[in-house]
């Protein structure tokens, strides 16, 4: 027989079921964690009534979750009882470029094709082989845990894992010498907070609690953020910039410490490397400048200089979305610089916080991935942002050999990935060898050649650390996996087996995985009792600078201003078929591509929509809610037109990421970005993007 599985064919033949374990009689509850790309990481408290997960809620007492869960996460059983999800081994039987249709195979037959393949093209060059993964897990143990000892052991081709973050990171590592800042429930006692390009209420929820706290103890809340978002909505003040000029604001507002002297004099010359040379440059962005490159009005600046400059304890909350332009990097480093110039970080209510994953750095093992296993072998490195054109490379010099194999886990880069003609293209290339590694039949499996099931948070063991807090957590299997769906730790175990390779790190189970991912700090036997284990650190970690810097102090060397590729200013004649910056946040009720599918949060959504101004679309004689095709030269996509306040003119906004097979004709906003790259770190730049809009 045949079924419809997310838009895929599926040959359903009969195969004998896995055996699950006998289910408890009693309700129990299991102790978790969150494991998407979300700073929150939340500590679970997962409910199992016979041998079936009937609940998911935030654990009350740990001190940031505080009980509460988003509504994504709190729908969690939905999502691994859907019924759409993989849970059988499946083989393509129609052609790419086809529409996708499977068969059900066994694991011995998935495992035994998937191994010789594997093997053949290891046995010409390793490095034709890469996995593509990002954080669909962020779980130490399900994420790389046992992947990246599998990769390492064949020699494969490194992945550049860059399509989130990675600009942020290096900008802020530049600037503090790691990815660390203040302690989130510090927030509840700061007097001003500037929330820097992050939608809070939907993507930082647990952050938002403490601002909120914050607030009603007569603390002043700033949103700066190109979109009228709803974090926004509950601000005293909105800063609507334009996309991409962050880091010019950053300047405007040093221009105006230094010219009414609200600087910490002592704290700079104590803790602070380059600062002649950045008040230099600063001292020429004045008011007027900044606002005219920003968008906005010399007041606003100067009123937000003032409020920043003259209010203690300040704090700032930074997120990713302002660093997904050309100049990312740089906007970080200048924004990461403007609690040291005014003392802010003398407070524990006072600093910035953008990611605290770096503090989790010195408790971590790093040989749990076992690098050895290279054996010195030579490793070329592919950046997941540029696949598009990297699968459509021949083998050169230069290059080395063309990407003959593509493993990917925890991630669906059909969806994500920036310019998607390319990487649509890149992926129905006949000759290259796609397993995908999911729960459901995404955009990326339906162009697998080979799709294997993986458990969801709720049927393994994994251990987490978060960006957003500085606590480890633990999350224990709820249930037995289900179907034939196995952990990502296992299928790596599998495929090594099934290609004969026998070093014993690639048997390791779980268990054994978990005792060895953290150095001695983090008492395994106590984060398992309690389900976290926070990090012993000071609660004002820079108030005597002590930055994780060569020499302890923050670096403002080098630190400028990088405009967009794509703007008015800095490409007028694009900008003059293309006069309108889009941003692809995330729409509200999805993390990524993850949740798209759904229904009940999907139903919330409702579709792909294009919020838009006022003035443009009466410019464009366009009317809300019809049908509109937003286009560039690299493709155009098909959506609805939501005429909005959010949206100040010139600025459109693409709420993602909707798989391309929901849309209106199988495309999604990824469509129209490019594969250029960021100042630092390697990065995509998907908010760095000119198009026009019309009527479809």
């Amino acid at each position: 027989m045949s079924v419809v599985l997310s838009g895929s064919s599926v040959n359903l033949t009969p195969q004998p079921e896995a055996v699950l374990p006998a289910s408890p009689s009693a309700q129990r509850i299991v102790k978790g964690a969150c494991p998407h790309d979300c700073p929150d990481t939340c500590a679970l408290r997962v409910t199992v009534d016979n041998g079936r997960v009937v609940k998911v809620q935030g654990q009350p007492d740990h001190p940031s979750t505080h009980g509460a869960l988003c509504t994504k996460v709190s729908r969690y059983p939905e999502r691994t009882y859907h019924p759409d999800r993989v849970l059988h081994p499946l083989k393509r039987v129609s052609a790419k470029h086809d529409t996708p249709r499977f068969e059900r195979i066994t694991w011995q037959q998935a495992l035994s094709e998937i191994g010789g393949r594997l093997k053949a093209i290891a046995d010409r060059d390793p490095q034709a082989i890469l996995p593509y993964s990002y954080a669909g897990t962020m779980g130490v143990l399900q994420g790389e845990g046992m992947a990246a000892r599998f990769f390492h052991r064949l020699g494969a081709s490194c992945l550049d894992r860059t399509i989130c973050a990675s600009a942020g990171g290096a900008g802020l590592a530049a600037t503090y010498g790691h990815k660390v800042g203040m302690h989130l429930p510090f927030y509840a006692e700061s007097k001003l907070i500037l929330i820097w390009g992050s939608n809070s209420i939907a993507s930082n929820l647990h952050f938002w609690t403490f601002a909120n706290q914050a607030k009603r103890q007569g603390a002043r809340l700033i949103c700066i953020d190109p979109r009228k978002t709803e974090t926004a909505d509950k601000c005293h003040q909105h800063v609507a910039l334009l996309p991409g000029t962050d880091g010019a604001l950053a300047l405007g507002l040093i221009h105006e410490l230094v010219a009414h002297d609200w600087l910490d004099h002592d704290y700079i010359a104590r803790h602070v490397e380059g600062w002649d040379e950045l008040r230099e440059r600063a001292l020429a962005w004045t008011p007027e400048r900044t606002a005219e490159e920003c968008g906005l009005t010399a007041d606003v600046v100067r009123a937000l200089a003032r409020e920043y400059g003259t209010t203690a304890p300040a704090a700032i909350r930074l997120n990713y979305g302002m660093q997904r332009v050309r100049g990312g990097g740089n906007a970080v480093r200048l924004i990461a610089l403007l609690p040291c110039l005014a003392g802010a970080w003398r407070h524990r209510a006072g600093g910035l916080l953008l990611s605290s994953s770096g503090w989790f750095a010195p408790v971590r093992n790093p040989a749990l991935e076992r690098a050895d296993l290279r054996a010195g072998r030579p490793s070329r490195t592919i950046n997941m942002s540029t696949i598009g054109d990297d699968l459509l490379r021949p083998a050169s010099p230069t290059f080395g050999p063309r990407i003959e194999a593509l493993i990917v886990y925890n991630s669906n880069p059909v969806a994500v990935a920036p310019e998607s003609p390319k990487v649509v293209a890149g992926f129905q290339r006949p000759d290259l060898l796609t397993v995908v590694l999911e729960h459901f039949m995404t955009d990326t499996a339906d162009l697998a050649d080979y799709v294997l099931p993986a458990t969801t948070q709720l049927e393994h063991l994994d251990i987490h650390t978060s960006y957003g807090h500085t606590d480890v957590l633990i999350n224990e299997q709820a249930v037995a996996p289900l179907g034939e769906a196995r952990s990502n730790t296992q299928i790596f175990r599998d495929l090594a087996a099934a290609m004969g390779l026998d070093e014993p790190a690639l048997q390791e189970d779980d268990e054994t995985l978990l005792r060895q991912a953290f150095g001695p700090v983090v008492e395994v036997d106590r984060l398992r009792e309690r389900g976290w284990f926070p990090l012993p650190l000071p609660e004002a970690p820079f108030a005597n600078g002590g930055f994780p810097t060569a020499n302890g102090k923050a670096n403002a060397v080098g630190a400028d201003y990088v405009p967009n590729y794509e703007s008015r200013r800095s490409a007028p004649a694009l900008a003059a078929r293309y006069p309108l910056a889009m941003i692809s946040p995330p729409a509200r009720n999805f993390l990524n591509s993850s949740f798209v599918n759904v229904t009940s949060l999907r139903d919330i959504e409702g579709e792909q929509l294009l919020e838009m101004h006022e003035a443009d679309a009466q410019a464009r004689g366009l009317a809300d809610g019809q049908t509109v095709r937003v286009l560039n030269d690299r493709g155009s996509y098909r959506c609805r037109l939501a005429i909005s306040p959010r949206a100040r003119p010139g600025v459109v906004h693409g709420l993602g990421i909707w798989w391309r097979k929901l849309g209106l004709d199988g495309r999604n906003v990824n469509e129209v970005t490019h594969q250029q790259l960021t100042d630092l770190g390697r990065a995509p730049c998907f908010y760095d993007c000119l198009v026009e809009v019309s009527a479809a």
